[in-house]
């Protein structure tokens, strides 16, 4: 049996019926992450012994009847923005390399009460801030369908891990298509809950009015579960919602029967890849098969969500990424003279190139004299986006389209021209801008091998309408996950070892060198 072609319900299952054991789940995915990652580098943290030491925990709480969860046992990775005590959480900026923080996020407290067990931290673009994960100051994740292309970002590590099967499922944040534009590159599923549906404490913010934490999955059923499982009501988290209704598996139904899709005239034309536009249509028409109504529209204001995402989100990681300057936690410039000079050596020194940009801009969009020209201007257009899509929801139960207007690009080649890389989040942004669930599935391949996205965006806390259409559309086409064959086990391991492992983390950190800087 190759556990590692299951599911993570299917391997729930047979950890339940004592088939499989947890530690032999955990065995198998770190088999895997030690011959894969010298050339995915989806992992920023592989916690071997921590994840050791909750395997046994787990299964001894199996054992007694104490967790009966679908995903109890289930081997896991976490984003590495989202918090764990104890555990490096560096947001891949050379400014946290050495931050341990002193609580762990409600997102993860939701899944270790389930019985996960977290195997890692994954790469991402740094603080979150770019759409390839080449950001990292721990280098670039690669797209284990094609090594030479990205995985998307920010949450780029966690969707190759899942696809490089060094996972099961994993968790990422979605700020402006950071969950569901690299599972499209990717060839996974990726769910952006509604704002508010899963707690934000404990993630470490870019933009706050826009963040969400998210699943990505082998399938839409692994993806519905583990919505279920993190998604709650939190008092530490002024912005979570309480819902009626935590049950996102019972959507998991195939008839879709007149179930009405609409699809933007603006998404489908001038800038889509023809490929990604060929492979969407056909995934259209298969819904159309199954019962569903499908029909064009104008969805306005798409054109102006790219401007204002900028704005919104440079404006708010310039509040949020004020709190880095060296004096409570994190990397702190050496040989410092006075308070000032410590701050600006610090953060010229800690943050990366497009971290930098944003800061900048947003810094510029709040200053005297510019506010209500760009910020306010901003927060209007966001309102009348919303509006366009409460008035698209008046007519459809979903709206459907390209999750991104290409396949993954080569690596190198976004960072050269940081606009088109901005112009590559086109479908995604506007969903955090109204605050919708978004979800991402794979539709196909282009003639180069490289994965295809459909979005599937629901109204306001409609997520299950969104996994029901989903998982229609699986049903419909059998579709079943299969790795990547540049990932199979015993890749490019050339002997490494655990070590070696840990010190090229390490390395990439800058943290091995007490005079790259010091904890404060």
């Amino acid at each position: 049996m190759d556990l590692l072609k299951l599911t993570a319900l299917e391997l729930g299952r047979k950890i339940k019926d004592r088939d499989v054991s947890v530690r032999e789940a955990l065995e198998a995915v770190l088999a895997q992450a030690r011959a894969v990652e010298p050339e995915i580098n989806s992992y920023v943290t592989l916690d071997e012994e921590g994840a050791l030491a909750q395997a046994e925990a787990v299964q001894e709480k199996i054992d007694r009847g104490e967790l009966k969860g679908p995903l109890a046992g289930v081997p896991a990775a976490v984003k590495d923005n989202i918090s764990i005590e104890g555990q490096l959480t560096t947001c891949s900026s050379r400014i946290l390399s050495n931050y341990r923080p002193t609580f762990t996020a409600e997102a993860v407290k939701n899944l270790q009460r389930e019985g996960a067990v977290v195997v890692g931290k994954t790469n991402m673009d740094e603080f979150a801030m770019g759409s390839t994960t080449e950001t990292s100051c721990f280098g670039p994740t690669k797209n284990p369908h094609n090594l030479l292309y990205v995985p998307g970002g920010s949450s780029g590590g966690s969707c190759a891990a899942v696809a490089a099967q060094e996972c099961w499922y994993a968790l990422g944040s979605d700020t402006g298509g950071s969950i569901r534009q690299p599972s499209s590159f990717c060839g996974v599923v990726g769910l952006k809950p509604t704002y508010g549906t899963v707690s934000r404490y404990g993630l470490i913010a870019y933009g706050s009015s826009l963040d969400q934490i998210g699943p990505v999955a082998k399938d839409v059923a692994d993806c519905a579960a583990i919505l279920e499982a993190v998604a709650s009501r939190d008092e530490k988290d002024s912005t979570s919602v309480e819902r009626q209704d935590y049950d996102f598996t019972s959507a998991l139904e195939r008839d879709i029967k007149g179930m009405k899709i609409g699809i933007p005239r603006d998404y489908m034309g001038e800038g889509l890849d023809s490929e990604v536009a060929d492979a969407i249509w056909r995934a259209a028409r298969v819904l159309e098969e199954r019962g569903a109504v499908l029909e064009e529209f104008d969805l306005s204001l798409v054109k102006y969500a790219i401007p204002a995402y900028y704005v919104i989100a440079s404006a708010e990681a310039s509040s949020n990424l004020e709190r880095f300057d060296g004096v409570k936690y994190g990397y702190r410039g050496a040989d410092c003279e006075g308070l000032h000079s410590m701050y600006k050596k610090t953060r010229s020194e800690g943050f990366g190139a497009e971290v930098k940009r944003r800061i900048m801009l947003g810094s510029f969009v709040l200053s005297s004299g510019y506010y209500d020209a760009y910020y306010l201007k901003a927060l209007r257009t966001k309102a009348l986006i919303k509006q366009a899509f409460d008035k698209a929801f008046e007519t459809y139960d979903l709206i459907l389209g390209p999750t991104a207007p290409t396949t993954a690009p080569k690596l190198g080649k976004s960072l050269q021209d940081p606009l088109k890389m901005y112009l590559g989040d086109i479908y995604t942004i506007s969903v955090n801008l109204a605050g919708l669930p978004g979800m991402s599935v794979p539709v196909g391949k282009d003639s180069r091998g490289l994965p295809i996205g459909m979005q599937l965006i629901g109204n306001s806390f409609q997520e299950k309408k969104l996994i029901r259409a989903a998982y229609a559309y699986e049903c419909a086409t059998e579709k079943e996950y299969e790795a990547p064959a540049d990932v199979r086990i015993g890749a490019g391991t050339k002997g490494r070892q655990d070590g070696d492992f840990r010190e090229s983390i390490s390395r990439a950190a800058g943290t091995e060198n007490p005079a790259s800087g010091r904890e404060a």
